[in-house]
């Protein structure tokens, strides 16, 4: 061992053994003492300090009172001592009636005889003697050793009973500490729902104004399709989830009936679930075009300046698509609205899924036109179809002939 070593270790030995700081200091080693002294003072700091075995001295009327005669309750019994526990410890004041109460180890020897109850606080009871009285502990076990014999109940709270060859004349009975239910923290959780809804917002927005700057003609084409055949995209929907495991299982046997379409199945399978989320997800942002649409025209109509553009369109449908989840976050915490509002914003949700994706598949991804109402008949475009078409209620009348210049 190195001298350095050596010395730190016999500093040690003198701080941890009692009486050392007073003793001489050994020749050549002075030093030693003003370090184990060093040393002394940390250790409390370093190590966990134990509760030192101590009387508690007994409250007046107003500290708190307990009466181990009757362990019929023992959770308000337990409830009563750890209200009567202070901070620090050596501050408690208990009075036990019709016996004592010890803070730290307790221990009764093999000649002492005890008249009376025992209430030991953070520290556990060894019973070597003769105890007449009940013995409760507080965060401690009981242990009755060999010649040892408590006449009366025993009850360890936080603790277990051991008497290997000891005896216990009453009942024996212990008590897991209550598992009190935290608190239900309604703003922690109320702030983690709206950063995971704002997180899923950007999200959505960001695809949305991404799918508008680099695929805008199919992205209105799908929306305009939800406009116009709504019921048709979403019945096409629906079938089309009922449909989508057969007709990826089909697909997966197709290929495995074949020598070379086994080898390409892993990248089928993956194919397969990227058009299927692009689909959901593409379809989701077309209702939102459309809803943002809607809502733009109608603030026209009553003469509110805005610009309608794609991407304003985009941004207002989502935010209406998220009040439903909105209101889920708000008011989530109350057990029946919050469970109402939930349900409510799951199939909001899932029904503009379905209609979207009902409509990228009849759309065919934006590049089929009939189902959105852009193709109008040949006759609708003549000149002739606009002045006979009634407007606000006008009769149509033919026109008139062009007079010669």
């Amino acid at each position: 061992m190195r001298p350095g070593n050596r010395a730190v270790l016999v500093a040690l030995l003198l701080a941890l053994i009692p009486g050392t700081s007073s003793a001489e200091p050994p020749p050549g080693n002075s030093g030693l003492v003003d370090l184990a002294a060093q040393v002394r003072e940390l250790v409390p700091f370093l190590l966990p300090a134990a509760v030192a075995p101590q009387a508690v001295a007994t409250g007046n009327d107003t500290d708190p009172s307990v009466d181990p005669g009757h362990l019929e309750t023992p959770e308000l019994l337990e409830h009563d001592l750890r209200a009567a526990l202070a901070t620090p410890l050596s501050r408690t004041r208990l009075t036990v009636v019709g016996g004592i109460a010890r803070l730290g180890d307790y221990t009764l020897g093999s000649a002492e005889v005890h008249h009376g109850h025992v209430v030991v606080l953070e520290g556990d009871a060894d019973i070597h003697g003769r105890l007449e009285g009940n013995l409760v502990t507080l965060d401690g076990n009981i242990i009755i050793h060999p010649g040892g014999h408590v006449v009366g109940d025993v009850l360890a709270i936080n603790g277990t009973v051991r008497d290997p060859d000891g005896t216990i004349s009453g009942v024996t009975s212990t008590l897991e500490p209550r598992q009190v239910a935290p608190a239900p923290r309604a703003l922690p959780q109320l702030a983690g729902r709206l950063a995971g809804l704002a997180g899923l917002l950007l999200t959505f927005v960001a695809l949305g104004f991404a799918l508008v700057t680099f695929g805008r003609p199919n992205l209105e084409i799908v929306s305009d399709t939800v406009s116009h055949s709504f019921g048709r995209a979403f019945l096409a929907g629906i079938l089309a989830q009922v449909l989508l495991l057969p007709t990826f299982g089909m697909l997966v046997v197709g290929l495995v009936l074949t020598v070379a379409g086994a080898l390409l199945v892993p990248f089928a399978a993956l194919v397969y679930l990227i058009l299927a989320v692009t689909a959901v997800v593409g379809g989701l942002l077309a209702v939102g075009h459309a809803i943002g649409e809607t809502m733009t025209r109608r603030q026209l109509a009553r003469g509110v300046v805005v610009s309608p553009n794609s991407y304003r369109y985009v941004l207002v449908g989502m935010l209406a698509m998220t009040v439903p989840w909105l209101a889920w976050a708000l008011i989530g915490w109350v057990p029946v609205a919050g469970a109402l509002c939930f349900v409510i914003a799951t199939l909001a949700t899932w029904l503009v899924a379905t209609v979207g994706f009902g409509a990228a598949l009849l759309s065919r991804g934006g590049i089929r036109e009939e189902f959105s109402g852009r193709l109008l008949p040949p006759a609708m475009m003549t000149d002739e179809y606009l002045w006979a078409t009634p407007q606000l209620g006008v009769p149509a009348v033919t026109r008139p002939p062009k007079s010669p210049e």
